[in-house]
């Protein structure tokens, strides 16, 4: 069974996290995950590095993955 615990576990075993999120119903899920390796990366570049933490998980078991993608220094300001 997918759960928010199980996707944020997936994606910070590849993916190096400051901030990670998951919230979700079991359908429909949204993430914030903060990561310097965003650091000079476009908004698809970014995605990319999440789906490819996930793997198949993305083609099997996620169907619909809202995500915000920021760099630990767009995250503080956006907090500020």
């Amino acid at each position: 069974m997918t759960t928010a615990e199980s996707i944020e576990a997936s994606i910070a075993a590849g993916l190096a996290c400051e901030q990670l999120q998951v919230r979700g119903d079991g359908h429909h899920w949204e993430a914030l995950i903060v990561s310097p390796a965003f650091e000079g990366k476009t908004r698809i570049q970014r995605h990319q590095l999440v789906y490819a933490a996930l793997g198949e998980r993305m083609r099997e078991e996620i169907h619909a993955l809202s995500m915000k993608t920021l760099t630990p220094a767009e995250y503080a300001s956006a907090t500020a």
